[in-house]
This record gives structure tokens, C-alpha cells and sequence, in this order.
């Protein structure tokens, strides 16, 4: 049968002599005997043909998505070279680590963090628990009950992030000779901006603390305040965010004076035993004895005198719930508190103040720190300002805390008379500023920290402290 070629058929013997030619698709008609080489030569061009093809789309979706890296040499492949292809790793948010702030942000800072992390929020710091508490960490069912949270984690993570911010910033920018009202209202500002402040949906939480020296805590200025700051003052700045409720609550202390150094060490170093004895079932006495053995270990030398630092027995970290900063219990700093146990899913607020004076506090200077009592029912009001005063409060701040420039901000004036009104029926709760003897100075530290099925997540955490 090979022998009735038709005339008209190339020669075969051509087609070997230039194996480099492939011959037309209309040139082939092979004998009967040559055909499963032609067949073979039809199946390896239309390969390379389709191989050709990937490699093209590839380099295309390569140009458009921007998401193929070249990694290690080419790979030869039919005379071809191909680009090795890596997955590309999933990013929480574009702003980095927790404290390192955010790439793109302003100074003063102004762009909402929301844009920053694209509304997903680094975690904080992560701590395991204790002794008979390590099986949580590979409890698929308490990882269950993590992922059911998620949305309330990344607005607690969002709430720290605009904290880690700000007070990046106002460390770094406060200076001698400033007002400290002026300071205030920066700082509040920039928490209203980065948090964009929606009412009592997003915002801030209570008013910015600058209690100095002596002052421990409750101390902001009233409108009209001029007190400036001094070279030699020890600022106490504590403020709190909030979204839906959900508040973060986290101080530091502020000096110009290397001198300090050792009170701010002492006190930071108890704060940070507190947070490492925190944990589920933990008794609340146990961390209080735990603090005061770490703080009145150290000593500070003040213009040429030593004092000891003593905790400011009557003050305690607290539990924190939605819309409520005091949520019922207290972490003392000191031992024989209360037994007490933490609890899974509770949020605290571990704080402890240092003082070279007394170490205890007690009430005095004009009051400018004011709340709604939580659980507060109705009380008739027989005077109409104080009744329309409690709408303000309740529209601007429920029962979150407040102090007068807030009431100015909201547009309320000759509020003091309507204000003292409601304060006497038990409605609103003044908070006095707190101090220990003139003449001392008190340091504090504080962070948040929340109670995971899983583990203790120290959501203030940041690369300053």
C-alpha cells in the first residue's frame, strides 16, 4: 500500500532531512506507514502550540494583578523559560505591627485608622494562661467560641490602634510651657478623628486624665484652665476609646526630667506583674500582693532624697463591660483584697500608681470628672434645667463619663446650678480629683487586657510600653 503515493504528496524523505521545518498542515498526507509519525509530530506542535498559549495568559495575568513574583532561576521548559509563581501571603492591614503606627499617618494624626488597616486590626499582645489553664489553648471548642467574636475583637483592636496612636504622638509632642487644656483638646481631637466619632456609637470614653504630681488621678481642666506645664512635673495622661460600648482604657506617665526615671520603672515593672498574674480563676488578692511586692521593691532619689515607692493603697484596676468603665469589680495593688476570681471573657483594666508620698488618696480640688450612675431608674426632677440637662447627658454620653468642656463642646452653658441638682438626686456621680500629700509625686501605668477562651490578649500593648 505504501507504494500508491499519489504524485501530488511531498517527499518524506525532505520532511527528515529538516526535522527544524515542520511541514503545512496542507502539505501532509502521509502513507499508511508513516503514520503514526505524523501523528505523534501533529500531537507534539499542537502541545507546544497550547503551551505557548499558558505562557502568554500567565505573563498577562502576571501584568494585570501584579500578584506573580519571580522567585529562584527560570525553568527551561521546551526551549521556553517559565516564572516560578508564590502565593501571596494574606495581609491583615496595611499599617503594621501593633504600636509601630500606622504607615500614612499624619502628624497630628488625622486619618481615621479604618482607612489605615482597612477595618482589619492587628491583635495585641498574646499571653498564655497558667498551670491548669494551658489546655484552653487547643480547645477546638473554646476556638469556636473566639470565632463567634470576632466582629466585637476587631473593634476592641480598633479602639487600641486609635490609643497606640494618639499617644505616640502626644509623647512625643507635649513639651514645658504648654497649656495643658490646649493639650486635652488635641488629644481628644485626634481620638474623635482616628476613631471617626459617631455619638455614643464610636468615640471617646471619658475624659482625658493629666493629673500632675501629687494629683493621682480624676484631674482635667475645667474651660478657661491656664495651667501650663512645668519642666519638672509628672503627668499621669489617661484616655479611654470606645466603640459600641466596648472601652479601652489605658494611661502613661509623662516627664522632662531623667530624675523620675526610677519612679516611672517601679511602677511600670508592677503594672506589668499585674498583666502576667491575670488570667482565669485567678484570685484577685493574688495579683494585688503580687504588685506590691514588685513596686515597694524600688527606691527613687528626688532632688538629692531618697523615697521609697509606695503603692496608693485605695486605688484598683477595675473590670470593664459595655458602656460601663467600673463594672463591679476591682483589682487592688496591694494584698488582702478581695478573692474575688477573674472570670473567661471578662476585660480589665490593670493599673497601678507609684508614690513617693502617703501612698493613699483621698479627694480635694475642684471637681471637673462626672458620670451617670449604670443602674440609676427613673427620679422625678422637679427643676426643667436639670431635666433638660439629663437629655443632654443621655443623647451625648449615657453612662459614660463626662467633665464640663464636654458640656461646653455640646453647646450647654449656665449648667452648674442644673448640674449640682442632679448630682444631689443621685443621678450623676461626681469623681473628685484624687491626691496624696503636696509636695509627692505619683506615677501611673495601665493597659487593657482581655480574657480570651484561649488565652489573655493585652489589647493596649504597644511598642512604647
Amino acid at each position: 500500500a505504501s507504494t500508491t503515493l499519489s504524485a501530488a504528496q511531498p517527499d518524506t524523505r525532505d520532511r527528515r532531512r529538516d526535522v527544524t521545518q515542520p511541514p503545512s498542515r496542507s502539505a501532509r498526507a502521509p502513507a499508511t506507514g508513516s503514520l503514526p509519525r505524523v501523528m505523534a509530530e501533529d500531537a507534539a506542535e499542537a502541545a507546544a502550540q497550547m503551551e505557548e498559549k499558558l505562557k502568554v495568559e500567565d505573563d498577562a495575568a502576571a501584568e494585570s494583578g501584579g500578584d506573580a513574583e519571580e522567585g529562584g532561576d527560570a525553568v527551561a521548559t521546551g526551549g521556553a523559560k517559565k516564572k516560578k509563581k508564590k502565593k501571596k501571603k494574606k495581609k491583615a492591614g496595611r499599617g503594621g505591627a501593633p504600636g509601630s503606627g500606622a504607615a500614612g499617618q499624619t502628624s497630628p494624626p488625622s486619618v481615621p485608622v479604618s482607612v489605615l488597616f482597612n477595618n482589619v486590626f492587628p491583635e495585641g499582645e498574646i499571653q498564655s494562661y497558667k498551670d491548669d489553664n494551658l489546655w484552653r489553648e487547643t480547645s477546638e471548642e473554646k476556638r469556636e467560641l473566639e470565632r463567634l467574636e470576632k466582629n466585637m475583637y476587631n473593634e476592641v483592636r480598633q479602639c487600641a490602634e486609635v490609643h497606640r496612636e494618639v499617644r505616640k504622638y502626644i509623647d512625643n509632642w507635649v513639651k514645658p510651657g504648654m497649656k495643658l487644656i490646649d493639650v486635652c483638646e488635641t488629644l481628644e481631637d485626634s481620638v474623635r478623628q482616628l476613631i471617626e466619632a459617631r455619638g455614643l456609637e464610636a468615640g471617646i470614653a471619658f475624659p482625658t486624665g493629666c493629673s500632675q504630681n501629687h494629683i493621682a488621678a480624676h484631674w482635667t481642666p475645667n474651660g478657661g484652665d491656664t495651667t501650663v506645664i512645668d519642666k519638672d512635673d509628672v503627668i499621669k495622661f489617661d484616655f479611654g476609646t470606645q466603640i459600641n460600648g466596648r472601652i479601652i482604657d489605658c494611661a502613661f506617665t509623662k516627664t522632662f526630667n531623667d530624675m523620675y526615671d526610677p519612679l516611672l520603672e517601679a511602677v511600670r515593672e508592677a503594672t506589668e506583674c499585674g498583666i502576667k498574674e491575670s488570667g482565669i480563676d485567678v484570685r484577685l488578692c493574688d495579683i494585688g500582693e503580687a504588685i506590691e511586692e514588685v513596686m515597694e521593691s524600688h527606691t527613687v532619689e528626688i532632688h538629692g532624697k531618697e523615697y521609697e515607692v509606695k503603692c496608693c493603697r485605695n486605688l484598683n484596676g477595675h473590670s470593664i463591660a459595655p458602656y460601663q468603665i467600673h463594672a463591679g469589680k476591682s483589682v487592688p495593688i496591694v494584698r488582702g483584697g478581695d478573692t474575688t476570681r477573674m472570670e473567661e471573657g471578662e476585660f480589665y483594666a490593670i493599673e497601678t500608681f507609684g508614690s513617693t508620698g502617703k501612698g493613699y488618696v483621698r479627694e480635694d480640688l475642684e471637681c471637673s470628672h462626672y458620670m451617670k450612675n449604670y443602674d440609676v431608674g427613673h427620679v422625678p426632677l422637679r427643676l426643667p434645667r436639670a431635666k433638660q440637662l439629663l437629655g443632654v447627658i443621655d443623647r451625648n454620653f449615657g453612662t459614660l463619663a463626662f467633665c464640663r468642656r464636654f458640656l461646653d463642646r455640646a453647646g450647654e452653658t449656665k449648667y452648674l446650678m442644673a448640674l449640682k441638682n442632679l448630682c444631689d438626686n443621685g443621678i450623676i456621680q461626681p469623681y473628685p480629683p484624687l491626691v496624696d500629700v503636696k509636695g509627692s509625686y505619683v506615677a501611673q501605668y495601665e493597659h487593657t487586657i482581655m480574657l480570651r477562651p484561649t488565652c489573655k490578649e493585652v489589647l493596649t500593648r504597644g511598642d512604647d510600653y
